[in-house]
């Protein structure tokens, strides 16, 4: 089979792939996208049936398109997602390929370039973009043993609380997804835990504004990433049902059952961390922090926004937080269901190209790798706290294609004797 050639090749056809893909081919640049299931795939099959943006239309999309059939501040279903992202590839005329996947990607020896296999042959490219998101393969702590008797999944597995087996649900973090799926089995009239570890805790609206909004106005969403090994940090909010704000206390007040920190297991019992409290105030303390920097800039700005004293009221503290379980037979409290809410790692394993720190993830300058040639897009923090949110990568997609169009023009000069 013939090697095909191209300039540049982007490995990825999610929102990252195709703001990519945009911008390269808004500059001229010669390109592919090569996608291994179909166009925003993990939208469809990695993700809950009733899962919605965490922001409204009006702001998580990209900025050439609005999403149709769906009200600016509504927050569109998980499907509606992945269609609008296939209609734009569509707009823009996307070079993309659905059903190829990449198994391995190393620098041409001895020239310049990339040769990536992939199951449909092999393709050489001047420069590669590797835009398969922060999602990659999710993280499920080896705390209980298969043999303990109870279901266990990770989220991206979870699809309703009807495709759980009766009895109560442990739900380990309580980021968005988390969150959102524990107060879904609470609904459905599950019994169900919450391990809560620390977090952010946004208001979902305030003042008569999203809270989305609020972060763009006080410049929040393009704070700076923060130091190598302090990226990460786990925010839980929601769109769901309409979009409220995410408050333990109200959950607990309705059913649920909120723990610290999953430990270990020993003996059929879980045992958790002597942390809620600390957590729960914690995240607190965030919730009021944006309270107080909207208020600050309403007043020094004049804004005619309604006052809202009511968002400061807070749920009386749980019993659960006042006296906490630390650990819990999972026979006795009828658990018969684990879902590990707790995150990804990277998977990078097929990328045979120096370029990663000990922990396996990309060496970058906002996505522009120590190997010339090789970028990254899509990442959490990839250049501020926007860079993972739909439009947030379109951006840092487009100060990527800036940077590949400079150093086309550099490879494209001959010097004064023409080589």
């Amino acid at each position: 089979m013939p090697v095909e050639t191209i300039d540049t090749l982007v490995i990825g056809g999610g929102q990252a792939g195709i703001a990519m893909s945009e911008h390269l081919g808004s500059g001229g640049v010669p390109h592919i996208v090569l996608e291994r299931r179909r166009i925003a795939e993990r939208w469809r099959s990695e993700r809950w049936d009733s899962l919605v943006a965490n922001g409204p239309a009006w702001h998580d999309r990209f900025p050439g398109m609005e999403f149709t059939g769906i009200a600016p501040d509504a927050f569109p279903g998980k499907e509606r997602v992945a269609d609008y992202f296939v209609d734009y590839a569509e707009r823009i005329g996307a070079p993309i390929r659905c059903g190829v996947e990449v198994t391995r990607l190393e620098r041409n020896p001895g020239r310049r370039g990339f040769r990536a296999e992939t199951t449909h042959g092999v393709i050489e490219a001047e420069r590669v973009v590797v835009a398969t998101g922060p999602f990659q393969r999710p993280v499920m702590p080896q705390i209980v043993p298969a043999e303990a008797g109870v279901v266990q999944i990770h989220s991206t597995a979870y699809r309703n609380p009807g495709a759980l087996p009766d009895g109560a649900v442990l739900v380990v973090g309580a980021g968005s997804s988390g969150a959102q799926i524990a107060e879904e089995l609470l609904r459905a009239g599950r019994k169900v835990y919450l391990s809560v570890g620390p977090h952010d805790r946004p208001p979902r609206a305030y003042r008569g504004r999203d809270f989305v909004w609020w972060l763009g106005v006080l410049g929040k969403w393009d704070a700076a990433a923060p130091a190598p090994g302090t990226e990460h940090v786990t925010i839980a909010v929601s769109g769901a049902n309409g979009g409220r704000t995410v408050d333990f206390r109200r959950l607990a007040a309705e059913g649920m059952i909120l723990v610290g920190r999953t430990e270990r297991f020993a003996d059929g019992r879980l045992s958790f961390a002597p942390d809620l409290a600390t957590n729960i105030a914690n995240g607190d303390a965030n919730y009021l922090s944006v309270l107080d920097e909207a208020d600050a800039f309403a007043a020094r700005n004049g804004l005619d926004l309604p006052e809202e004293p009511e968002a400061r009221r807070m749920w009386p503290e749980p019993a659960c937080v006042t006296d906490p379980i630390r650990s819990l037979d999972l026979a006795e409290a009828g658990v018969a269901s684990i879902i590990w809410a707790t995150g990804f790692a990277p998977d990078y394993g097929w990328v045979g190209i120096d370029v990663f720190d000990d922990r396996g993830r990309p060496r970058h300058q906002r996505g522009v790798s120590p190997e010339p040639g090789l970028y990254f897009l899509g990442l959490s923090w990839l250049s501020r706290r926007g860079s993972a949110f739909i439009w947030g990568v379109w951006h840092d997609a487009k100060h990527l294609a800036d940077q590949i169009a400079i150093q086309r023009n550099y490879q494209a000069y001959r010097g004064p004797d023409g080589r």
